[in-house]
């Protein structure tokens, strides 16, 4: 019993156990038979260690899947750029590493031909991830951006702080502004950081100030820059796994401390945004080759900003697609009154 509460008791567990417990109930009139029965028990628990189901993870299998991430990135390790010169992400910062190493990025998962593409399409619509996404950007969430993998060698610079609910100049910023109202949270832009490598407490990375998503000043120049004790105080580097993701509003400021560690940092950065927000435009045009093969969720998470009311397809969380929509009488005037299905 203590060998199979190890694991968890879902009803694969509880039927071979309920079997086991039979078999001893019938095999209790003899010793030999109890000596028979716990040489088959112990063979039986090997057998289920090697045949366990896998466990809930943010994939089916969390191990292959992230194996495969490195697969696929590896395969297309010559399409990583890297940044350098006036387009390193540092300037004028403390997070800038060994001062040449610059990050390496990529931007065209989604489209990478098959199987390749497939780890990172399923993120958009991941049954881990919909509940999550559903609450923090509402029925309806767009993928916004288009994901970023980011690579990072020893040495290699970091991001000085970026974001939160004012610029520079402590002027007000709406498309990103966190805020809640009557109890409910609104994200108009929410990163999803899917990490790919463990981050270890000092190897550096992502930072954030907690809180500053509430900010209403504008964040200490001196804080930007990480250059003096404020920013010991009140930066944070969250220790992660390799397959843990990292939900932040954009409205938080943040960024990346150098990268320390011996093993190569990856990550993959999407953002998402309610039904009727748009940050970035890429939506207007998809490439061909990125909308071949999605699945009917994929497809409805790249929806071009809209209400919801006007035939949205929104992703639920047991995996259905559902649709608002408006009553025939109301569309029929519409079509009528404007030449187009909708206003």
């Amino acid at each position: 019993i203590l060998c199979l509460t190890s694991y968890n008791l879902s009803l694969y567990y509880l039927f071979h156990f309920s079997l086991c417990v039979f078999l001893l109930i019938f095999f209790s009139l003899h010793f030999v038979s109890y000596l028979l029965f716990f040489l088959f028990l112990l063979f039986f628990f090997f057998f289920l260690m090697i045949r366990r189901p896998p466990r809930s993870t943010l994939s089916s299998s969390s191990a292959a899947s992230d194996v495969y991430k490195r697969q696929a990135i590896d395969s297309h390790k010559s399409e990583l750029k890297e940044r350098v010169g006036t387009l390193r992400n540092s300037a004028n910062t403390s997070f800038g590493g060994d001062g040449s190493t610059g990050r390496r990025e990529a931007g065209t998962m989604l489209s990478w031909p098959k199987p390749d593409c497939n780890v990172f399409r399923k993120v958009l619509d991941h049954p881990r991830l919909v509940p999550y996404l559903n609450e923090l950007c509402g029925k309806g969430y767009r993928m916004d951006h288009m994901p970023l993998l980011i690579a990072q060698y020893k040495g290699c610079e970091g991001f000085g702080l970026h974001g939160g609910r004012m610029n520079e100049e402590g002027e007000f910023l709406p498309e990103l502004a966190y805020h809640c109202e009557a109890g409910r949270i609104y994200n108009p832009l929410l990163a999803c950081s899917v990490v790919l490598s463990d981050h270890n407490p000092g190897d550096g990375g992502f930072v954030v100030v907690p809180g500053s998503h509430k900010a209403n000043f504008a964040t200490p120049p001196e804080l930007v820059s990480g250059s003096d004790e404020l920013a010991d105080n009140l930066l944070v580097q969250p220790s992660t796994k390799a397959g843990d993701v990292i939900l932040f509003s954009e409205s938080t400021v943040h960024g990346a401390k150098p990268w320390t560690a011996d093993h190569e940092r990856r990550l993959v950065i999407y953002r998402f945004a309610p039904a009727t927000h748009a940050y970035g435009r890429s939506y207007i045009e998809y490439p061909d080759r990125m909308l071949d093969g999605l699945t009917d969720g994929q497809r409805a998470v790249l929806q071009p900003p809209y209400a919801n009311r006007l035939d949205r397809e929104q992703v639920e969380e047991n995996g259905q697609i559902t649709m608002q929509t408006r009553g025939l009488e109301k569309r029929k005037w519409d079509e009528a009154l404007f030449a187009t299905p909708y206003f």
